[in-house]
Protein backbone atom coordinates (compact mmCIF):
# COMPACT_ATOMS: atom_id res chain seq x y z
CA UNK A 1 0.00 0.00 0.00
CA UNK A 2 1.36 2.88 -1.00
CA UNK A 3 1.71 5.96 1.31
CA UNK A 4 1.07 9.77 0.02
CA UNK A 5 3.94 11.67 0.55
CA UNK A 6 3.15 14.96 2.51
CA UNK A 7 3.97 18.03 0.30
CA UNK A 8 2.74 21.17 2.93
CA UNK A 9 2.50 19.66 6.86
CA UNK A 10 6.29 20.45 7.23
CA UNK A 11 6.79 23.26 4.70
CA UNK A 12 6.11 26.77 4.89
CA UNK A 13 7.49 27.72 2.17
CA UNK A 14 5.43 25.20 -0.19
CA UNK A 15 2.39 26.92 1.17
CA UNK A 16 3.09 30.78 1.02
CA UNK A 17 3.62 29.77 -2.53
CA UNK A 18 0.41 28.44 -3.27
CA UNK A 19 -0.85 32.13 -3.33
CA UNK A 20 0.46 34.70 -5.34
CA UNK A 21 -0.66 38.47 -5.67
CA UNK A 22 -2.95 38.25 -8.90
CA UNK A 23 -3.78 34.31 -8.70
CA UNK A 24 -3.96 31.04 -6.04
CA UNK A 25 -3.18 27.62 -6.34
CA UNK A 26 -6.21 25.03 -7.01
CA UNK A 27 -4.18 22.74 -3.88
CA UNK A 28 -6.13 25.78 -1.51
CA UNK A 29 -9.58 24.50 -2.40
CA UNK A 30 -8.50 20.33 -3.29
CA UNK A 31 -5.99 19.63 -0.70
CA UNK A 32 -6.70 17.35 2.81
CA UNK A 33 -3.87 18.57 4.17
CA UNK A 34 -4.16 22.37 3.71
CA UNK A 35 -7.59 21.93 4.67
CA UNK A 36 -6.00 20.22 7.64
CA UNK A 37 -3.31 22.80 8.40
CA UNK A 38 -6.12 25.41 7.43
CA UNK A 39 -7.84 24.39 10.78
CA UNK A 40 -4.78 23.68 13.51
CA UNK A 41 -3.29 27.45 12.49
CA UNK A 42 -5.57 29.85 10.29
CA UNK A 43 -8.68 28.90 12.64
CA UNK A 44 -7.45 28.57 16.10
CA UNK A 45 -5.16 31.80 15.59
CA UNK A 46 -7.80 33.90 14.13
CA UNK A 47 -11.00 35.11 15.43
CA UNK A 48 -13.96 32.89 14.98
CA UNK A 49 -17.96 33.41 15.66
CA UNK A 50 -19.29 31.20 17.97
CA UNK A 51 -22.98 33.08 18.18
CA UNK A 52 -25.00 35.48 19.61
CA UNK A 53 -25.30 35.99 23.21
CA UNK A 54 -29.19 36.34 23.25
CA UNK A 55 -29.21 32.68 22.14
CA UNK A 56 -28.11 31.81 25.99
CA UNK A 57 -30.56 34.36 27.80
CA UNK A 58 -31.14 32.66 30.93
CA UNK A 59 -28.31 31.40 33.59
CA UNK A 60 -27.58 27.62 32.43
CA UNK A 61 -28.53 28.25 28.56
CA UNK A 62 -26.25 26.50 26.71
CA UNK A 63 -25.33 26.62 22.52
CA UNK A 64 -23.16 24.20 21.35
CA UNK A 65 -21.00 23.83 17.96
CA UNK A 66 -17.76 22.95 16.96
CA UNK A 67 -14.68 25.32 16.00
CA UNK A 68 -11.48 23.81 14.16
CA UNK A 69 -13.10 20.16 14.61
CA UNK A 70 -13.48 21.38 18.85
CA UNK A 71 -16.45 20.89 20.75
CA UNK A 72 -17.43 24.19 22.25
CA UNK A 73 -20.26 25.21 24.18
CA UNK A 74 -21.42 28.71 24.94
CA UNK A 75 -23.24 28.98 28.36
CA UNK A 76 -24.58 32.04 30.38
CA UNK A 77 -22.90 31.40 33.68
CA UNK A 78 -24.53 32.21 37.37
CA UNK A 79 -22.90 35.77 37.39
CA UNK A 80 -24.54 36.91 33.77
CA UNK A 81 -21.37 36.30 31.93
CA UNK A 82 -21.31 34.12 28.75
CA UNK A 83 -18.54 32.10 28.89
CA UNK A 84 -16.89 29.79 26.03
CA UNK A 85 -15.83 26.06 27.38
CA UNK A 86 -14.81 22.93 25.69
CA UNK A 87 -17.52 20.24 25.75
CA UNK A 88 -15.24 17.52 27.02
CA UNK A 89 -15.66 15.91 30.57
CA UNK A 90 -11.68 16.46 32.35
CA UNK A 91 -12.25 12.73 33.39
CA UNK A 92 -12.23 10.37 30.52
CA UNK A 93 -13.43 12.57 27.92
CA UNK A 94 -17.22 12.65 27.21
CA UNK A 95 -19.20 15.39 25.82
CA UNK A 96 -21.15 17.07 28.60
CA UNK A 97 -23.95 18.06 26.77
CA UNK A 98 -24.75 16.55 23.42
CA UNK A 99 -28.11 18.79 22.58
CA UNK A 100 -26.97 21.67 19.69
CA UNK A 101 -29.12 24.11 22.94
CA UNK A 102 -30.50 23.36 26.09
CA UNK A 103 -30.15 25.11 29.66
CA UNK A 104 -28.18 22.81 31.94
CA UNK A 105 -29.44 24.16 35.69
CA UNK A 106 -26.72 26.04 38.01
CA UNK A 107 -23.50 22.73 36.34
CA UNK A 108 -22.83 20.31 34.26
CA UNK A 109 -23.13 16.93 34.89
CA UNK A 110 -21.05 14.27 32.76
CA UNK A 111 -23.47 11.57 31.42
CA UNK A 112 -20.97 8.88 32.13
CA UNK A 113 -19.63 9.00 35.80
CA UNK A 114 -21.31 11.82 36.93
CA UNK A 115 -18.36 14.23 37.66
CA UNK A 116 -19.99 17.98 38.02
CA UNK A 117 -18.72 21.43 37.02
CA UNK A 118 -20.04 24.64 38.02
CA UNK A 119 -21.18 26.95 34.67
CA UNK A 120 -17.89 28.47 34.51
CA UNK A 121 -16.16 24.97 34.07
CA UNK A 122 -14.13 24.25 37.57
CA UNK A 123 -15.21 21.24 39.18
CA UNK A 124 -18.10 21.14 41.89
CA UNK A 125 -18.09 17.42 42.50
CA UNK A 126 -16.70 13.77 41.79
CA UNK A 127 -18.65 10.72 43.65
CA UNK A 128 -16.64 8.66 45.93
CA UNK A 129 -13.41 11.51 45.95
CA UNK A 130 -11.82 9.63 48.23
CA UNK A 131 -10.97 6.91 46.45
CA UNK A 132 -8.09 9.43 44.27
CA UNK A 133 -6.65 9.92 47.83
CA UNK A 134 -3.09 9.24 47.61
CA UNK A 135 -3.19 9.07 43.69
CA UNK A 136 -1.65 12.20 40.93
CA UNK A 137 -4.72 13.56 40.42
CA UNK A 138 -4.31 16.67 41.50
CA UNK A 139 -1.18 17.21 39.93
CA UNK A 140 -3.57 16.38 36.62
CA UNK A 141 -5.37 18.23 34.23
CA UNK A 142 -8.58 16.48 35.07
CA UNK A 143 -8.28 17.65 38.56
CA UNK A 144 -8.88 21.48 37.38
CA UNK A 145 -11.76 21.30 35.23
CA UNK A 146 -13.24 21.70 32.12
CA UNK A 147 -11.14 24.08 29.94
CA UNK A 148 -12.24 27.27 29.80
CA UNK A 149 -11.30 29.59 26.53
CA UNK A 150 -9.11 32.31 27.92
CA UNK A 151 -9.82 34.13 24.22
CA UNK A 152 -13.14 35.50 24.34
CA UNK A 153 -14.43 38.54 22.90
CA UNK A 154 -18.35 39.63 23.16
CA UNK A 155 -19.02 43.10 20.58
CA UNK A 156 -22.46 44.51 20.91
CA UNK A 157 -23.49 40.59 21.68
CA UNK A 158 -21.55 38.94 18.87
CA UNK A 159 -19.34 36.55 20.64
CA UNK A 160 -15.81 35.40 19.11
CA UNK A 161 -12.85 32.99 20.38
CA UNK A 162 -9.49 32.57 19.45
CA UNK A 163 -8.55 29.27 20.55
CA UNK A 164 -5.18 29.60 20.50
CA UNK A 165 -3.09 31.88 22.87
CA UNK A 166 -0.94 33.28 19.71
CA UNK A 167 -2.68 35.66 17.81
CA UNK A 168 -3.68 39.61 17.47
CA UNK A 169 -5.96 41.29 19.82
CA UNK A 170 -9.75 41.19 18.63
CA UNK A 171 -9.69 45.10 18.18
CA UNK A 172 -6.86 44.94 16.61
CA UNK A 173 -8.11 41.55 14.16
CA UNK A 174 -11.22 43.25 13.23
CA UNK A 175 -10.89 47.26 13.30
CA UNK A 176 -12.91 49.29 11.66
CA UNK A 177 -14.68 46.58 10.19
CA UNK A 178 -16.70 46.24 13.15
CA UNK A 179 -18.53 49.41 12.44
CA UNK A 180 -21.24 47.13 10.01
CA UNK A 181 -22.12 45.09 13.38
CA UNK A 182 -22.00 48.70 15.00
CA UNK A 183 -24.57 49.60 12.42
CA UNK A 184 -26.81 46.39 12.42
CA UNK A 185 -27.02 46.86 16.23
CA UNK A 186 -28.07 50.56 15.79
CA UNK A 187 -30.58 50.13 14.02
CA UNK A 188 -32.68 48.67 16.68
CA UNK A 189 -33.96 52.21 18.50
CA UNK A 190 -32.90 49.93 21.55
CA UNK A 191 -29.70 49.68 20.39
CA UNK A 192 -29.48 45.87 20.83
CA UNK A 193 -30.18 42.46 18.52
CA UNK A 194 -31.55 39.26 19.83
CA UNK A 195 -31.78 36.17 17.38
CA UNK A 196 -35.72 35.32 15.60
CA UNK A 197 -36.55 31.75 15.98
CA UNK A 198 -34.03 28.80 14.68
CA UNK A 199 -31.38 28.83 12.10
CA UNK A 200 -31.55 27.41 8.41
CA UNK A 201 -28.41 25.14 7.79
CA UNK A 202 -27.31 23.69 4.48
CA UNK A 203 -24.72 21.36 3.38
CA UNK A 204 -22.56 22.86 0.14
CA UNK A 205 -20.36 20.65 -1.64
CA UNK A 206 -17.66 22.97 -2.23
CA UNK A 207 -14.85 24.33 -0.13
CA UNK A 208 -15.64 26.89 2.57
CA UNK A 209 -13.14 29.90 0.87
CA UNK A 210 -15.51 29.33 -2.70
CA UNK A 211 -18.50 30.42 -0.21
CA UNK A 212 -16.69 33.40 1.37
CA UNK A 213 -15.03 35.07 -1.87
CA UNK A 214 -18.31 35.00 -3.79
CA UNK A 215 -20.15 37.02 -0.90
CA UNK A 216 -17.76 40.33 -2.54
CA UNK A 217 -17.97 38.77 -5.99
CA UNK A 218 -19.76 41.01 -7.98
CA UNK A 219 -19.38 40.19 -11.17
CA UNK A 220 -21.75 37.14 -10.89
CA UNK A 221 -24.83 37.96 -10.14
CA UNK A 222 -26.33 39.11 -13.54
CA UNK A 223 -25.09 35.92 -14.75
CA UNK A 224 -25.71 33.48 -12.15
CA UNK A 225 -28.92 34.84 -10.90
CA UNK A 226 -30.32 35.43 -14.33
CA UNK A 227 -33.01 32.24 -14.34
CA UNK A 228 -34.39 33.18 -10.93
CA UNK A 229 -33.84 36.90 -9.81
CA UNK A 230 -34.02 37.78 -13.75
CA UNK A 231 -37.26 35.94 -14.22
CA UNK A 232 -38.73 38.51 -11.11
CA UNK A 233 -37.39 41.34 -12.60
CA UNK A 234 -39.36 40.52 -16.02
CA UNK A 235 -42.58 39.41 -14.06
CA UNK A 236 -42.52 42.99 -12.86
CA UNK A 237 -41.75 44.58 -16.21
CA UNK A 238 -44.27 47.14 -17.37
CA UNK A 239 -45.37 47.83 -13.58
CA UNK A 240 -45.98 51.34 -13.12
CA UNK A 241 -43.10 53.55 -11.57
CA UNK A 242 -45.10 53.89 -8.68
CA UNK A 243 -46.89 50.58 -7.96
CA UNK A 244 -46.29 49.19 -4.41
CA UNK A 245 -44.15 46.79 -4.94
CA UNK A 246 -44.03 42.62 -3.23
CA UNK A 247 -41.89 42.25 -0.66
CA UNK A 248 -40.40 39.15 -3.15
CA UNK A 249 -40.27 41.29 -6.25
CA UNK A 250 -37.70 44.04 -3.87
CA UNK A 251 -35.74 41.49 -2.62
CA UNK A 252 -35.29 39.79 -5.85
CA UNK A 253 -34.73 41.74 -8.46
CA UNK A 254 -31.88 43.96 -7.54
CA UNK A 255 -29.74 40.66 -8.18
CA UNK A 256 -30.24 40.78 -12.06
CA UNK A 257 -28.79 44.38 -11.77
CA UNK A 258 -25.97 45.60 -14.32
CA UNK A 259 -22.32 45.77 -14.42
CA UNK A 260 -22.67 49.18 -13.99
CA UNK A 261 -24.92 48.82 -10.50
CA UNK A 262 -22.38 46.47 -8.70
CA UNK A 263 -19.33 48.36 -10.23
CA UNK A 264 -20.78 51.65 -8.80
CA UNK A 265 -21.48 50.19 -5.38
CA UNK A 266 -18.07 50.20 -4.21
CA UNK A 267 -15.85 47.78 -2.08
CA UNK A 268 -14.20 48.38 0.84
CA UNK A 269 -11.71 46.18 2.19
CA UNK A 270 -9.52 45.56 5.12
CA UNK A 271 -6.24 44.01 6.73
CA UNK A 272 -6.83 40.42 8.13
CA UNK A 273 -9.05 39.74 5.20
CA UNK A 274 -12.38 41.57 6.03
CA UNK A 275 -14.53 43.50 3.27
CA UNK A 276 -17.74 44.95 2.69
CA UNK A 277 -19.54 45.92 -0.79
CA UNK A 278 -21.62 48.74 -0.82
CA UNK A 279 -19.57 51.72 -0.05
CA UNK A 280 -22.03 54.06 -1.99
CA UNK A 281 -25.30 52.39 -1.89
CA UNK A 282 -26.31 48.32 -2.11
CA UNK A 283 -28.92 45.90 -3.04
CA UNK A 284 -30.77 47.04 -0.03
CA UNK A 285 -30.79 50.74 -0.52
CA UNK A 286 -34.34 51.29 -2.43
CA UNK A 287 -36.32 49.00 -0.01
CA UNK A 288 -40.06 50.55 0.59
CA UNK A 289 -40.07 52.63 3.89
CA UNK A 290 -41.55 52.10 7.57
CA UNK A 291 -43.05 55.21 8.38
CA UNK A 292 -43.40 53.85 12.05
CA UNK A 293 -40.43 52.41 11.99
CA UNK A 294 -38.64 55.77 11.06
CA UNK A 295 -40.47 57.97 13.78
CA UNK A 296 -39.07 55.43 16.22
CA UNK A 297 -35.19 56.03 14.90
CA UNK A 298 -35.94 59.43 15.57
CA UNK A 299 -37.31 59.18 19.05
CA UNK A 300 -34.46 56.84 19.85
CA UNK A 301 -31.43 58.66 18.16
CA UNK A 302 -32.45 62.36 17.25
CA UNK A 303 -33.34 63.11 13.19
CA UNK A 304 -29.69 63.31 12.06
CA UNK A 305 -28.28 60.25 13.72
CA UNK A 306 -31.34 57.98 12.68
CA UNK A 307 -31.03 59.72 8.88
CA UNK A 308 -27.10 58.37 9.60
CA UNK A 309 -27.82 54.95 10.40
CA UNK A 310 -30.84 54.30 8.39
CA UNK A 311 -28.46 55.75 4.59
CA UNK A 312 -25.74 52.97 5.54
CA UNK A 313 -27.03 49.94 3.19
CA UNK A 314 -24.12 47.48 3.23
CA UNK A 315 -24.26 44.69 1.56
CA UNK A 316 -22.27 41.38 3.06
CA UNK A 317 -20.03 42.34 5.21
CA UNK A 318 -17.34 39.79 5.59
CA UNK A 319 -15.73 39.18 8.94
CA UNK A 320 -12.81 36.66 8.02
CA UNK A 321 -12.91 33.57 7.86
CA UNK A 322 -15.98 32.17 9.40
CA UNK A 323 -18.97 35.02 9.25
CA UNK A 324 -20.83 37.63 7.22
CA UNK A 325 -23.28 40.08 7.59
CA UNK A 326 -26.02 42.41 6.17
CA UNK A 327 -26.67 44.88 8.89
CA UNK A 328 -29.44 46.51 6.15
CA UNK A 329 -31.79 43.15 6.15
CA UNK A 330 -30.57 42.05 9.65
CA UNK A 331 -29.00 38.53 8.57
CA UNK A 332 -26.10 36.45 8.97
CA UNK A 333 -24.32 33.31 7.61
CA UNK A 334 -21.63 31.51 9.44
CA UNK A 335 -19.14 29.27 8.01
CA UNK A 336 -18.61 25.70 9.25
CA UNK A 337 -15.64 24.06 7.30
CA UNK A 338 -16.39 20.19 7.57
CA UNK A 339 -13.61 19.21 4.88
CA UNK A 340 -11.94 20.31 1.88
CA UNK A 341 -15.14 19.85 0.00
CA UNK A 342 -17.83 20.21 2.45
CA UNK A 343 -18.93 23.68 4.28
CA UNK A 344 -22.18 24.05 6.87
CA UNK A 345 -23.72 27.06 5.97
CA UNK A 346 -25.96 28.52 8.58
CA UNK A 347 -28.31 31.21 8.21
CA UNK A 348 -29.73 33.47 11.26
CA UNK A 349 -32.23 35.99 11.36
CA UNK A 350 -32.07 38.98 14.00
CA UNK A 351 -34.85 41.17 15.49
CA UNK A 352 -34.59 44.40 15.58
CA UNK A 353 -35.20 45.76 19.79
CA UNK A 354 -37.90 48.06 19.49
CA UNK A 355 -38.83 47.78 16.00
CA UNK A 356 -42.23 47.17 14.58
CA UNK A 357 -42.78 43.94 13.39
CA UNK A 358 -42.81 44.34 9.64
CA UNK A 359 -38.96 44.68 9.92
CA UNK A 360 -38.45 41.03 11.08
CA UNK A 361 -41.17 39.82 8.53
CA UNK A 362 -38.63 41.71 6.06
CA UNK A 363 -35.62 39.63 7.58
CA UNK A 364 -37.52 36.56 7.66
CA UNK A 365 -38.86 36.71 4.25
CA UNK A 366 -35.23 37.51 2.83
CA UNK A 367 -33.61 34.57 4.53
CA UNK A 368 -36.21 32.33 3.24
CA UNK A 369 -35.83 33.61 -0.49
CA UNK A 370 -32.24 33.92 -0.52
CA UNK A 371 -30.23 32.83 2.14
CA UNK A 372 -31.94 29.22 2.77
CA UNK A 373 -32.04 25.64 1.83
CA UNK A 374 -35.41 26.33 -0.02
CA UNK A 375 -34.22 29.48 -1.32
CA UNK A 376 -34.11 29.96 -5.27
CA UNK A 377 -31.27 32.60 -5.17
CA UNK A 378 -29.14 30.48 -2.79
CA UNK A 379 -29.21 27.66 -5.34
CA UNK A 380 -28.08 29.32 -7.91
CA UNK A 381 -24.71 29.97 -5.91
CA UNK A 382 -24.61 26.42 -4.40
CA UNK A 383 -24.59 25.33 -8.14
CA UNK A 384 -21.35 27.41 -8.99
CA UNK A 385 -19.65 25.99 -5.93
CA UNK A 386 -19.97 22.70 -6.98
CA UNK A 387 -19.18 22.70 -10.35
CA UNK A 388 -16.12 25.04 -9.20
CA UNK A 389 -15.54 22.12 -6.57
CA UNK A 390 -15.45 19.35 -9.67
CA UNK A 391 -14.15 21.30 -12.68
CA UNK A 392 -10.81 22.23 -10.12
CA UNK A 393 -9.80 18.58 -10.48
CA UNK A 394 -8.64 19.72 -14.41
CA UNK A 395 -5.26 19.24 -14.35
CA UNK A 396 -4.45 21.41 -17.90
CA UNK A 397 -4.20 24.59 -15.21
CA UNK A 398 -3.49 24.51 -11.52
CA UNK A 399 -3.92 28.43 -11.39
CA UNK A 400 -7.36 30.50 -10.21
CA UNK A 401 -7.25 34.07 -11.74
CA UNK A 402 -7.65 36.76 -9.22
CA UNK A 403 -6.64 39.59 -11.90
CA UNK A 404 -9.51 42.06 -12.23
CA UNK A 405 -8.27 45.35 -11.05
CA UNK A 406 -4.98 43.95 -9.44
CA UNK A 407 -2.84 46.59 -8.73
CA UNK A 408 0.74 46.19 -7.30
CA UNK A 409 0.38 49.23 -5.02
CA UNK A 410 -3.08 47.71 -3.27
CA UNK A 411 -0.45 45.31 -1.62
CA UNK A 412 0.41 46.39 1.87
CA UNK A 413 -3.35 48.41 2.58
CA UNK A 414 -4.07 48.27 5.59
CA UNK A 415 -7.85 50.19 4.26
CA UNK A 416 -8.89 50.74 0.88
CA UNK A 417 -12.42 51.27 -1.48
CA UNK A 418 -11.90 50.43 -4.39
CA UNK A 419 -14.48 49.67 -7.50
CA UNK A 420 -17.46 46.94 -6.89
CA UNK A 421 -16.50 44.63 -9.59
CA UNK A 422 -12.60 44.30 -8.69
CA UNK A 423 -11.56 40.97 -7.44
CA UNK A 424 -9.26 42.54 -4.69
CA UNK A 425 -11.52 41.05 -1.66
CA UNK A 426 -10.45 37.83 -2.55
CA UNK A 427 -6.83 38.75 -3.40
CA UNK A 428 -7.09 40.40 0.16
CA UNK A 429 -8.75 36.92 1.76
CA UNK A 430 -5.80 34.86 0.43
CA UNK A 431 -3.16 37.10 1.93
CA UNK A 432 -4.40 36.97 5.46
CA UNK A 433 -4.60 33.13 4.54
CA UNK A 434 -1.02 32.41 3.90
CA UNK A 435 -0.23 35.20 6.59
CA UNK A 436 -1.86 33.28 9.49
CA UNK A 437 -1.25 29.84 7.84
CA UNK A 438 2.19 29.99 7.58
CA UNK A 439 3.07 32.23 10.83
CA UNK A 440 1.41 29.26 12.79
CA UNK A 441 3.51 26.85 10.92
CA UNK A 442 6.70 28.30 11.68
CA UNK A 443 5.33 29.12 15.09
CA UNK A 444 4.86 25.46 15.85
CA UNK A 445 7.91 24.23 14.26
CA UNK A 446 9.73 26.30 16.62
CA UNK A 447 7.86 24.93 19.46
CA UNK A 448 8.35 21.78 18.91
CA UNK A 449 6.11 18.44 19.64
CA UNK A 450 3.06 19.04 22.43
CA UNK A 451 3.93 18.34 26.15
CA UNK A 452 2.30 14.22 26.08
CA UNK A 453 4.89 13.63 23.39
CA UNK A 454 8.03 15.12 25.13
CA UNK A 455 7.02 12.53 28.03
CA UNK A 456 5.49 15.58 30.67
CA UNK A 457 3.44 13.22 32.53
CA UNK A 458 1.51 16.13 33.83
CA UNK A 459 0.82 17.53 30.50
CA UNK A 460 1.13 20.81 30.91
CA UNK A 461 0.07 23.30 28.32
CA UNK A 462 2.73 25.04 26.65
CA UNK A 463 3.01 29.05 25.83
CA UNK A 464 0.87 29.79 22.80
CA UNK A 465 -1.45 26.43 23.30
CA UNK A 466 -4.72 26.13 21.89
CA UNK A 467 -6.04 26.18 24.81
CA UNK A 468 -6.17 27.69 28.06
CA UNK A 469 -6.91 26.88 31.65
CA UNK A 470 -10.41 28.29 33.42
CA UNK A 471 -10.39 32.10 33.53
CA UNK A 472 -12.63 34.85 33.47
CA UNK A 473 -14.57 36.24 29.80
CA UNK A 474 -13.11 39.17 28.75
CA UNK A 475 -16.14 41.00 27.20
CA UNK A 476 -14.82 44.03 24.76
CA UNK A 477 -18.53 45.37 23.94
CA UNK A 478 -18.55 49.21 23.40
CA UNK A 479 -21.69 49.66 25.24
CA UNK A 480 -19.77 48.50 28.57
CA UNK A 481 -16.06 49.72 27.41
CA UNK A 482 -16.72 52.91 26.78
Amino acid sequence: MSVRRSRYRDDPDAVAALVQPDQVHRDVYLDQEIFDLEMEHLWTRTWIYVGHDSQVPNVGDYYTLRVANQPLLMVRHTDGSVRVLLNRCAHKGAQLVSDVHGNAGKYFRCPYHAWQYRLDGSLLSIPLRSGYEGTRLHECPASKGMTALRNVAIHRGFVFVRLSDDGPDFHDYFGESLSSIDNMADRSPEGELEVAGGVLRYLHFCNWKMFVENLNDTMHPMVAHESSAGTAKRLWEGQPADAPKPMAIEQFVPFASDYKFFDDMGVRVFDNGHSYTGVNFSIHSAYSPVPEYDQAMVRAYGEERARKILSTNRHNTVYYPSLTIKGAIQAIRVARPLGPDRTLIESWTFRLKGAPDKLLQRTLNYSRLINSPMSVVGHDDHHAYAAIQQGLHAAANDWVSLHRNFDPAEIGQKDLSVNGTSEISMRNQFRAWARYLTDGMRAAQVAGPPAAARGDASGTARSGAAFSAPTSVASVDPQVAS
